[in-house]
């Protein structure tokens, strides 16, 4: 029997799992983490490796590790390390930290690799099937799976991935088609900028990007007022979760990238080295191995050999199999929203503590991002009995 259970592996999983070693002195080896992959932060540092990330959009103190300073003394000075006046820490010493943390712990003692199929209440606590059919017994359970892994495609281009797997692609998927210029990246925020500006480098004035919207800029995807009393006292006196909800979605900035970044795409676009394309896709067809895309507002066509989706995942979290049969035996509490109803430590029910999307009607608009795993984590740590 497992004192934790952690179902997920990704930077809320193992903010978790660090805040239970270090600051309540669980034993590693009474800890589970479950987790589709191999090690920990797996899919992080793939998807942040394939776009090139250069630096977090976090300042220095949001890490995986108890101390707000942990990382600015992990390794001091150079200024290639830290980026601006929030100190962004370069990728590459984030996941050196990480790493380093992590290994402090032991993690691997914990880590097993499976994907959770079903969750339920025994006699004497929790049960956790996985698909390979094991089962696993802990008295508290974690619910820290991030997002549902379900890609987000405009409503023409699931149509186009499912005709021509080969040339079109979605950045999150498990694998990317064969990359051949020219090529389209289809989306507006973060995750397309970092991608165009890999591409423009390695196939100069043969990338496109088309967004909706123009570059939106900020430093931050949410006012930093919200780490703290100034936005948050006034959103836990929120009663309504309907009300709740409308706070979030108007503090996120969604499709956002901060002002270096806008600036490094503004100058790649003065030189030609790539088309930004402010347009929808009306329609498209394919002609001599090309796929030929077909804008709606000014009325042109632009022609591609691949096309890439960095449109993000689906905003239906909550549809996942096992979590939906977990919510209707336990009978647990859910805004209209459909995300949980919880308390301040975090707790759906007796035992059970959510972390990520699924705590954002108590954490607020920051609850997804790694300021948001820190605050899960000390809430579910100092709060538990």
């Amino acid at each position: 029997m497992y004192e934790w259970i952690i179902i997920g592996g990704g930077i809320h999983g193992c903010t978790v799992a660090t805040y239970l070693v270090k600051k309540k002195e669980v034993p590693i080896h009474k800890i589970c983490v479950i987790d589709p992959y191999p090690e920990p932060l797996f899919k992080w540092k793939r998807l942040t490796g394939l776009i090139d990330m250069p630096y977090l959009r976090s300042p220095f103190v949001h890490h995986l590790d108890t101390h707000p300073f942990s990382l600015k003394s992990f390794k001091k000075g150079g200024g290639e390390n830290f980026y601006g006046p929030y100190k962004r820490p370069a990728l590459p010493l984030f996941n050196q930290h990480s790493n380093a943390v992590l290994e402090g712990i032991k993690i691997s003692k914990a880590w097993f690799q499976g994907k959770v199929e079903h969750v339920e209440k025994g006699d004497n606590g929790w049960i956790v099937r996985t698909s390979s059919l094991d089962h696993f017994y802990g008295s508290n359970i974690v619910i820290a799976t991030g997002m549902n892994n379900k890609l987000a495609y405009p409503s023409w281009g699931s149509d186009l991935v499912v005709a021509h797997p080969k040339q079109v692609g979605h950045l999150f998927a498990e694998s990317l088609p064969r990359i051949e210029p020219p090529i389209v990246v289809i989306g507006g925020g973060i995750s397309a900028a970092h991608l165009v500006v890999k591409l423009s480098k390695q196939f100069p004035g043969l990338v496109y990007q088309i967004a909706r919207h123009p570059y939106r800029v900020h430093d931050f995807d949410s006012d930093p007022g919200w780490l703290g009393p100034k936005y948050m006292s006034g959103f836990e006196k929120i009663s309504r979760y309907e009300d709740r909800r409308e706070v979030i979605d108007h503090a996120r900035h969604k499709g956002s990238m901060p002002s270096e970044l806008a600036n490094k795409l503004r100058n790649l676009k003065r030189s030609n080295t790539f088309t930004f394309i402010q347009d929808e896709i009306q329609s498209w067809d394919v002609s001599d191995n090309e796929i030929i895309l077909h804008l709606t507002k000014i009325e042109s066509i632009v022609k591609a050999k691949t096309i890439l989706f960095a449109t993000g995942f689906s905003r239906e979290v909550m549809k996942v199999d096992w979590l939906q049969r977990l919510i209707q035996e336990e009978k647990l509490a859910c805004a209209k929203c459909g995300f949980p109803v919880v308390k301040e430590d975090l707790s759906w029910c007796n035992h059970l503590f959510v972390t990520g999307p699924l705590a954002e009607l108590e954490i607020g608009p920051p609850s997804r991002n790694i300021s948001g795993a820190r605050k899960a984590a000390e809430r579910i740590v100092n709060h538990t009995v």
